[in-house]
C-alpha cells in the first residue's frame, strides 16, 4: 500500500506551551512531505487556552475536541478520517523537515506494516530516546525498554521494533481493527507495548525507520499534571494490567508466582508504591477479564506467537 496522503495528529491536553514549541516544526514537516500531508489537533478536553491559541495563531489547522480518554482519543478521531496511513503524536514532539517520507514509504514496501517509528532523541539531541524498542522481563514483569545495553551500536540500523511511544505512523484500518489503543490503560503508561504485542499476536509488524528523525521532551505533559510518584504507580498498574490480560502459559505462571514476593518485599522495605498498584490493578480485575477474553477468544497458538515476540525482543 502506497498513500496519496496522510494526516498527522498531534494529541493535546492543556498543552499551549508545548504546541508553541513544538507544532511549527510538525507543519513545517507536513509541508514538505512528498506526500500531501495536513495537520490536525486532538484536544483531550483541554482546561488552558490551547483552542483559542490555536484559532488566534493556526487558524488553518483542524483541531479535533475529545473527552479525555489519553492516547485511547485518537481512537475515535481515527474514525473520522479516511487516509490509509497517519501518523500519531504526542504534542512534546518535533520532527526533522524530512521526517514523513520514510515512515510512510515503509507501508509500500511491507505488506505486514502495522506501524513506523522514527529515531528519536532528546530535545537537545544527546540522549537516545528510542523507537528500536526491546522487551525485557524483571521478576515477572514485563518492560519496554530502548536504551538497552549496547543500544548505540543499533540506532542506525534499520530493524523490527515492539512498541512505539509519542510519534509513529500507523495503518488506519488495521489500527481501527485492532481495536486501537485500550483504554484500560487510562490515564496512560504501557499502551504502546499493548498495542504492538497486539499487532504481533495479529501477525503485523512495527518498523523502526531511523532515516526519519523526530525530538521528544518526554513527559511533559503527564508529569506536570500527575507528579512522579503517580506516573511511577500507574507504570507498575499497568504493568501488572499487560501482564494479566496479554500473557500466557509459563509466562503467566512466571509472573504470578512473583508476585506474593513482590509484594513481600515492597512492603517490608516500606516501599509500597507496588502494593498499592497492585491493588488498583485488582480493582480492575473485570475489566481485565473481559479484555483477556475477548482478545483470546478462537485464538489457536497463542503461547507459540506469544514466545516468538519475545524470542524476537527481548534482550
Amino acid at each position: 500500500m502506497s498513500p496519496d496522503r496522510t494526516q498527522i495528529l498531534v494529541l493535546n491536553y492543556n498543552g499551549r506551551a508545548l504546541l508553541q514549541e513544538c507544532l511549527p516544526s510538525v507543519l513545517e514537516a507536513a509541508r514538505r512531505s512528498p506526500t500531501p500531508c495536513g495537520v490536525v489537533v486532538v484536544d483531550n478536553d483541554s482546561a488552558d487556552d490551547s483552542r483559542d491559541w490555536l484559532a488566534r495563531r493556526h487558524p488553518d489547522v483542524r483541531v479535533i475536541h475529545l473527552p479525555n480518554r489519553g492516547l485511547a482519543s485518537f481512537n475515535d478521531a481515527l474514525k473520522e478520517m479516511d487516509e490509509p496511513v497517519v501518523l500519531l503524536l504526542n504534542n512534546d514532539v518535533k520532527l526533522a523537515h524530512d521526517s514523513v517520507a520514510p515512515l510512510l514509504r515503509v507501508f509500500a514496501e511491507r505488506d505486514d506494516a502495522f506501524f513506523s517509528a522514527p529515531q528519536c532523541w532528546t530535545f537537545d539531541g544527546r540522549l537516545y530516546e528510542g523507537m528500536r524498542t526491546r522487551v525485557r522481563t524483571r521478576f515477572g514483569l514485563v518492560q519496554g525498554m530502548s536504551r538497552v545495553p549496547g543500544h548505540e551500536a543499533h540506532v542506525d540500523r534499520a530493524d523490527l521494533t515492539a512498541a512505539a511511544g509519542p510519534v509513529l505512523a500507523v495503518d488506519r484500518v488495521r489500527f481501527l481493527e485492532l481495536g486501537g489503543y485500550d483504554p484500560i490503560y487510562h490515564p496512560g503508561r504501557i499502551e504502546d507495548l499493548d498495542l504492538g504485542f497486539r499487532a504481533w499476536m495479529a501477525g503485523l509488524r512495527g518498523y523502526y525507520v531511523p532515516e526519519s528523525m523526530a525530538y521528544h521532551k518526554g513527559f511533559a505533559t503527564f508529569a506536570p499534571e500527575l507528579g512522579e510518584s503517580r506516573c511511577d504507580g500507574l507504570a507498575i498498574r499497568n504493568t501488572l494490567i499487560f501482564a494479566w490480560k496479554n500473557l500466557r502459559g509459563a509466562r503467566l505462571a512466571r509472573h504470578l508466582g512473583w508476585l506474593p514476593i513482590r509484594l513481600a518485599g515492597s512492603m517490608i522495605r516500606g516501599r509500597r508504591t507496588f502494593a498499592r498498584s497492585f491493588l488498583e490493578a485488582a480493582s480492575r480485575w473485570r475489566e481485565v477479564v473481559k479484555a483477556r477474553r475477548d482478545l483470546h477468544a478462537g485464538r489457536d497458538g497463542w503461547v507459540e506467537r506469544q514466545e516468538a515476540f519475545f524470542h524476537r525482543f527481548e534482550w
